[in-house]
């Protein structure tokens, strides 16, 4: 077939990028050279639309000679040779760690989180979830540098754990993502609600959906660029935020009041005691969903090797920088009886906690800049959700856990079904016209929220599970190519961690806290709504799983039978570390200290 292609477009000159040592040099597919050929532009970029006529996605062979039994070692095969076009870089991948995921939930949903257990339980969630994601993503790294797989925790959980756990697992993402992409779009509508403008909300959705369609339409490297300016967007602005933040508090703002930890005292730190602490956890989960992306991307990057393990480590600054340092900063300057935060029940929807504080501080305009922010931040995540669920749907279907159409991939690398199953999910967002689009935001929030957390379980496990088979099988830690700090104690806190925060989310679903205009929730309907918002995603994932093991009969992976093989990128360790120990050599002390966590 591959002649067949020669001899239409001759070839004058090419050129592999890929490694003669690399142990899948040989099954990358033809868009990996660079071809010239008498074509024109427009009929190149039809072309390109096209199904990779070199490579068959599905072969038969998944589903085992029984016709019921899964085959593990097919599906781990056909994610790791995944034709997926590894075109992101090394800056694309850091800038994703740093900022990729960061919006709906820092920006606007914290404006809730704080209405409903104070700055101290603000401060409290997230500082615990970021503790526990900081684990899970080590974790994620190590597993993705040996095995760099496309949608790459769920096939982990179909490797290491469960095929049917990982069916479950694949859709959950696959879903949360799906979601998150109308979520973030119709997040966006109601910041631009905050300049009134008598237009239309339907316009803006509209418009903000063809800009997030159109960056993916440019395949993974166009979604890099983007993520790569949006997130230089956002850490600037969360720079200048946290440093005017310092100011204002001290009283170097226009009025010249000297605020301090004020709002700790009156209203106070706590707002509904512990059960506001539990009902914060869920939000705290949301604004860190899209952290995961970082092993999504391994599959697509030139050298996992080099580049992973750095944007993993710097998810550390994120989430004592941004996270942290940004939140304390809110809860020191808005109170959580401030009437304006986002879910609480007499509050208009239209602005975040950031742009409140800043609109406080009477800086004129500043909370207009604040707001043009919370808008790309959110267009951002929007942007991530269509690469994650396309991505995610596309190892689906590789795994034959998902109709094999999603599995198309084009001549460009770019999961094209999938793609435009993602963008159609966005349509969704045009329910922000209706009269509805506070309570919209609030379900798809809780749902994304929740999701996240089963993502992050199933990760520490699968990674406590790989760990046992590595030394049952005879391996040994130092042929990692890179090794988790916090290690298998960390994967173990980790999964503890979301046990403990889906066990509080459980509690507050049927008790929920009491809303800031003092009105109670009781009676059955409204603490059953109040339940589903609150773990709406449990019940669905638990149909999936029993669903797909009764109907496949799959058995939990045994240590001793999990396949380490197949898939593992084979690296020359010895020689990869003598060059990496003479390039540390030459490095100075701040720069040593600087690399142990960056």
């Amino acid at each position: 077939m591959e002649e067949g292609r020669s001899e239409k477009y001759p070839q004058k000159k090419s050129r592999s990028t890929s490694s003669p040592d690399s142990s899948i040099g040989a099954l990358e597919p033809s868009y990996y050279e660079e071809e010239v050929d008498p074509r024109t532009v427009a009929r190149r970029i039809w072309d390109s639309f096209k199904r990779d006529p070199t490579l068959q996605v599905t072969p038969r062979g998944v589903i085992g000679s029984n016709g019921r039994v899964f085959d593990t070692e097919m599906a781990a095969r056909r994610t790791a040779e995944s034709p997926l076009a590894r075109k992101l870089k090394g800056r694309h991948l850091q800038m994703i760690a740093i900022g990729g995921s960061i919006g709906t939930g820092l920006f606007v949903a914290s404006g809730k989180a704080l209405a409903q257990g104070g700055p101290a339980s603000l401060l409290i969630a997230y500082s615990l979830v970021g503790a526990m994601l900081y684990c899970t993503v080590h974790a994620l790294g190590e597993m993705a540098v040996l095995f760099p797989v496309a949608g790459s925790f769920s096939a982990y959980s179909t490797r290491f754990l469960d095929p049917a756990w990982g069916f479950a697992m694949g859709w959950n993402y696959g879903m949360q993502w799906l979601l998150i992409l109308p979520l973030e779009i119709v997040a966006a509508s109601i910041t631009v609600d905050y300049w009134p403008s008598g237009i239309n909300p339907a316009a803006w959705v509209a418009m903000f959906l063809t800009l997030i369609i159109s960056i993916n339409i440019f395949g993974v490297k166009g979604y890099g660029e983007a993520e790569f300016i949006f997130s230089i967007i956002k850490v600037v602005a969360i720079f200048g935020f946290i440093i005017m933040g310092v100011v204002l508090d001290v009283g170097g703002g226009p009025n010249g009041a000297y605020i301090g930890g004020r709002f700790w005292h009156d209203p106070g730190a706590f707002n509904n005691g512990f059960r506001g602490l539990c009902s914060v956890f869920v939000t705290a989960a949301f604004a860190f969903g899209g952290t995961e992306l970082v092993g999504l991307a391994a599959a697509e990057t030139a050298n996992p090797r080099k580049s992973l393990p750095t944007a993993v480590k710097q998810v550390f600054w994120r989430i004592c920088l941004f996270y942290i340092v940004s939140l304390t900063l809110v809860g020191l300057l808005v109170p959580y009886t401030d009437t304006r935060l986002i879910g609480d029940s007499s509050s208009d929807a239209k602005a975040s906690p950031f742009v409140v504080a800043v609109k406080d501080a009477g800086l004129i305009g500043f909370d207009s800049v604040m707001n043009v922010v919370v808008m790309i931040s959110v267009l951002s995540v929007g942007n991530s959700a269509v690469y994650g669920s396309s991505r995610t749907l596309a190892a689906l279907a590789e795994q034959s856990q998902a109709p094999s159409i999603l599995a198309y991939i084009d001549r460009q690398g770019r999961p094209l079904v999938a793609i435009g199953v993602a963008s159609i999910c966005g349509f969704l967002a045009f329910l922000a016209a209706s009269k509805e689009e506070t309570t919209v935001f609030i379900w798809l929030s809780a749902l994304s929220g929740l999701s996240s957390l089963f993502t992050w379980g199933s990760i520490c496990l699968a990674h406590i599970r790989f760990r046992r088979a590595w030394r049952l099988q005879g391996y040994s830690l130092s042929d990692l190519a890179f090794r988790s700090q916090p290690g298998v104690v960390g994967s173990w806190i980790g999964f503890i961690f979301v046990v403990l925060i889906l066990a509080a989310q459980f509690w507050t679903g049927f008790s929920p806290v009491t809303p800031n205009d003092g009105q109670p929730i009781v009676g059955a309907a409204a603490r059953t709504t109040s339940f589903f918002e609150a773990f709406l995603c449990a019940p669905i994932v638990i149909l999936f799983y029993l669903g797909y093991k009764f109907v496949r009969k799959t058995k939990v992976m045994r240590a001793t039978d999990i396949d380490l093989v197949t898939g593992r990128r084979e690296l020359n360790l010895k020689e990869l570390i003598a060059e990496e120990e003479l390039e540390r050599s030459t490095w100075p002390k701040w720069k040593k200290a600087y690399k142990i966590f960056c």
